[in-house]
């Protein structure tokens, strides 16, 4: 008797470990190289840059040759990722929203590797090679869309003191081709290989169409497809494109900036965020066997979920605000933790606990970075 008692859990654990396989997760958005460096007031100054300051970078930022070896011939104000590079000691990070979240997620689950697939387009540069490179410590299975008309995208990170400025050059990353990269049988198979899909709202501005074809496409299988709000700007000006993949969105994230646009732009007439939440909640979906959740976040506020039941608040983690770093990570790292669980068929409270823990390890340091493994029991 006793023998058989023990026998359900081993083999239940054994199921576990087999639930998760490569590509179970599809990410696709605008991929970035993030160059971190510490820089000097005089450099913020040269580029008309200010600390603690997100912008996307102007004609007077922008790279215009990806030759990071030829001499510098002057201090062009054209140069100033490649200037990045030469004057100061630079951190490469993969980066953008969506690469982000993924690439946290694969973390949160370590193994097996390449759990977390993603999709975006990147230039044939040196900072590409970078990219790939980085995408592939990261463990995630990256198929890039390369091509020679634009550079790489890339973030610059100058960290002056306790501050960062970026500036974002988003470059080939607005170069994705659905015909020449999704549309592909290789490619399209690993999107039908996932259960779980997510897809920044930032995505909205390069192919909209390639969301409706992946979204569709969950849709019509009962998978998982989640979106972000992403920035106050989506909803403002990219309303149409947003609202035509909404009814195939089974998880929607935000924040609370976002959410607040986001019902202004609805006519919601309310800017108490749980209803809001239920209002967005409760806007048409196609497939009806997977009621939609959303999930607003509101940095060291309660995290708010609306599920077709109820609208419930979860309390961040605490931290010590000398501890934080740097916050600009946090929402990615949020979703990152919040999918991690959601492959592995985990209940949304769990889900939301996970994304809870990741964006406390992220904001502890610069940029959306993390320690070796995760300690989240």
């Amino acid at each position: 008797m006793k023998v058989s008692a023990d026998e359900p859990q081993p083999k239940k654990q054994k199921l576990e470990e087999k639930t998760l396989s490569e590509n179970l997760l599809f990410g696709m958005g605008n991929p970035l190289l993030d160059i971190c460096a510490v820089v000097d007031k005089d450099f913020l100054d040269k580029y008309g840059l200010k600390a603690n300051d997100q912008i996307l970078a102007e004609e007077k930022h922008k790279e215009f040759s990806d030759n990071l070896e030829m001499p510098h011939r002057s201090r062009s104000p054209t140069e100033m990722f490649e200037e990045l590079v030469k004057r100061f000691n630079v951190d490469y990070h993969a980066g953008g929203s969506t690469q982000n979240s993924v690439k946290v997620a694969q973390w949160m689950i370590q193994k097996p590797y390449k759990v977390a697939t993603f999709f975006g387009c990147i230039g044939k540069d040196k900072f590409g090679e970078i990219l790939k490179k980085k995408t592939e410590e990261a463990n995630v299975d990256a198929h890039y869309y390369e091509q020679s008309e634009q550079p790489t995208g890339t973030c610059a990170a100058c960290i002056t003191g306790d501050s960062r400025s970026l500036v974002a050059n988003l470059a080939a990353a607005n170069c994705y081709d659905k015909a020449k990269h999704l549309d592909l049988k290789e490619n399209w198979q690993l999107v039908e290989k996932a259960k779980v899909y997510y897809i920044a709202g930032f995505f909205l501005t390069v192919s909209p169409e390639s969301i409706l074809k992946v979204a569709t496409q969950s849709s019509e299988n009962n998978k998982i497809f989640s979106m972000n709000l992403s920035a106050p700007f989506i909803s403002q000006f990219f309303k149409e494109p947003l609202m035509k993949v909404m009814p195939y969105v089974d998880i929607l994230f935000g924040n609370e900036t976002e959410a607040a646009t986001f019902a202004k732009e609805q006519g919601f007439e309310t800017d108490d965020i749980k209803e809001i939440a239920r209002k967005t909640q409760a806007l048409p979906k196609i497939n009806t066997k997977r009621p939609r959740i959303v999930v607003f976040t509101q940095g060291h506020e309660d995290t708010i979920m609306a599920t077709a039941d109820e609208v419930v608040s979860f309390p961040v983690l605490e931290i010590d605000q000398s501890k934080i770093v740097d916050t600009n990570g946090a929402g990615d790292a949020f979703v990152g933790g919040f999918l991690s669980q959601l492959v592995s068929d985990k209940p949304s409270e769990e889900c939301i606990r996970a994304g809870h823990y990741s964006a406390n390890v992220v904001i502890r340091r610069a940029g959306c970075t993390f320690p070796e493994k995760p300690d989240f029991k």
